[in-house]
């Protein structure tokens, strides 16, 4: 029998010798579990900063919107007297006038005592039915108990003009712009019963007072006007 040739079993992983390669040994298996668990970490690292950056950007962005988020809610109308004439002051016309007018005079209207407010009533009533007498005992009863009152004492000075009782009416008209100078009816009632009697000089104060209040008070510019004319002269 022939005998073959000895041959070498090649090497399963043969060196490489080759000049200018240099070939380097596998890592380890736990060196190459470390390499990984690291990046790993990096990239949970990476991740998690990318997150506080993005929620941080959202804090800096958020405070700057939010007051641009939603409209600005509209101002409650301010209905107390200082808020009226406040409203009275920026009024257009007679008729923008008329409504914040009414409001005003049913405040001075409230006494705050509820006996002196049964006796305004019923002496209301009274002069609506005509009945002058019972009207003037319960006005004056008013003025007796409230004397501070100042509407206590217009509604009586309305009662003595409308009777004729010009006296006394100045009197109360008197009494009620003294206790309340921003009752601008009663400046301007005031103003027309001393113009009538010649003391003009006295009543375009009266009315100068009221359009102060009232700037659309209905008429008054026009009076003021004409007695400024008659009282100062023309102006050059």
């Amino acid at each position: 029998m022939t005998s073959k040739p000895d041959v070498d079993t090649p090497h399963p992983n043969p060196p490489h010798t080759g000049e200018g390669i240099s070939v380097s040994s596998p890592p380890p298996r736990g060196e190459v579990g470390a390499r990984s668990a690291s990046g790993g970490g990096i990239a949970r690292a990476l991740t998690r900063l990318r997150y506080g950056l993005f929620a941080f950007a959202v804090l800096i962005v958020l405070p700057a919107a939010a007051p641009n988020a939603l409209p600005p809610k509209p101002q409650a109308p301010d209905h107390s007297l200082n808020g009226l004439f406040a409203a009275l002051a920026r009024t257009s016309s007679e008729e923008d006038a008329k409504p914040i007018e009414q409001q005003i005079e049913e405040l001075f209207l409230q006494s705050n005592s509820a006996s002196v407010d049964l006796l305004m009533t019923r002496a209301a009533a009274a002069l609506q039915a005509g009945d002058n007498a019972t009207a003037k005992k319960l006005l004056y009863s008013v003025t007796d108990i409230a004397p501070a009152y100042a509407e206590g004492w217009h509604q009586r000075a309305k009662m003595e003009e409308a009777a004729n009782d010009d006296t006394h009416a100045l009197v109360s008209f008197q009494k009620t712009v003294t206790l309340n100078p921003r009752e601008f009816e009663a400046q301007v009632e005031l103003g027309d019963m001393l113009a009538e009697y010649g003391q003009k000089a006295a009543a375009l104060a009266s009315y100068r007072k009221a359009l102060a209040l009232d700037p659309h008070f209905e008429g008054l510019d026009k009076r003021v006007e004409k007695l400024a004319r008659e009282v100062e002269g023309e102006k050059i």
